[in-house]
């Protein structure tokens, strides 16, 4: 039954869509999303949604709102308040302030003569459909295409902001989302940091760059600050004899390193140094190394 129902919500947009993504695309404060009961858990759900996709929003319940939180929605705000009946009492204090102040209402409700239609600049009618409840009573069917209606708000709000992966990533620091989403820039080391030589450097130093900055690995630039080559521990080791020493960096670099760009994400450079079986790459901007991103600092971000 829910399924019907958001197959003739999806078949009932019109307008009045277009015009509420205008409205709330246009205003220079915030989306105020209310509701009651079960409608004012989706309200909630929505604002967080709107909020984390670009839109600032936050929640007011209209019980709290008749009692000083009015004074949180602001004239530049717009208010999104649904009800299924669209004769909630609770919500008559939001929707008579809102038109004191003309601040943009939006009504989402089922039915298009209720007292919240006829009073918001725009009214998002749901499609008439039972509720799931064998009773027909519990807010299931209605929550349901509530729910759908402020995502797809929400998605075409973000479309329209040109909402990127890295502004979800500002936006999203901490969990899987955010740890998915890093970028080599995030994680790698820079700076001083950075084990560097010149072409012309003595091995002996070579030994002592690399043991001091412990990422296993020098990257070998020329009087240009180009990178050229890299220096692995490895490589130490396969041309060990008692003459390495008196030797020159360039005597034993591999040449074309393995490097990647800056706004590849971490989990691009794990993939990598998994593919070519290596523990560091160098971050480069045009030929000139940035950092160097060492597997253990993505193992350390969560990437894997």
């Amino acid at each position: 039954m829910e399924a019907n129902a958001l197959t003739a919500l999806a078949a009932s947009l019109d307008g009045a869509f277009t015009r509420a993504l205008d409205t709330l695309g246009g205003i220079a404060g915030r989306v105020v999303v209310t509701g009651m009961g079960k409608s004012g858990h989706v309200a909630r759900k929505i604002a967080a949604t709107l909020a984390s996709t670009g839109t600032p929003a936050f929640f007011v319940h209209p019980g709290e709102a008749s009692h000083g939180d009015l004074g949180m929605i602001a004239r530049e705000d717009a208010v999104i308040a649904l009800s299924n009946s669209g004769e909630t009492h609770e919500l008559s204090d939001v929707i008579a302030y809102t038109r004191r102040f003309a601040i943009p209402l939006i009504g989402v409700t089922r039915r298009a003569g209720s007292s919240l239609a006829e009073q918001s600049d725009v009214a998002l009618v749901l499609p008439s459909a039972p509720e799931a409840c064998p009773l027909g009573l519990a807010p299931t069917t209605s929550t349901t295409m509530m729910l759908a209606l402020g995502d797809a708000l929400a998605v075409a709000l973000l479309e329209r902001r040109g909402f990127t992966a890295s502004d979800f990533k500002e936006l999203h620091p901490g969990g899987q989302l955010g740890r998915a989403l890093l970028k080599v820039t995030d994680v790698m080391h820079k700076g001083d940091d950075m084990p560097l030589c010149r072409l012309h450097t003595p091995l002996s130093d070579v030994i002592l760059e690399m043991t001091a900055k412990r990422l296993g690995c020098v990257g070998v630039l020329d009087d240009e600050g180009v990178l050229v080559g890299v220096i692995t521990d490895g490589d130490l080791r396969r041309h060990l004899k008692p003459e390495l020493l008196a030797e020159r960096a360039d005597s034993i670099l591999s040449p074309r390193p393995k490097t990647i760009r800056p706004k590849a994400l971490v989990v691009e450079a794990l993939r990598e140094m998994n593919e070519k079986q290596i523990t560091s790459l160098f971050v480069i901007e045009a030929d000139r190394p940035l950092g160097v991103v060492h597997i253990h600092d993505c193992l350390r971000a969560g990437a894997a």
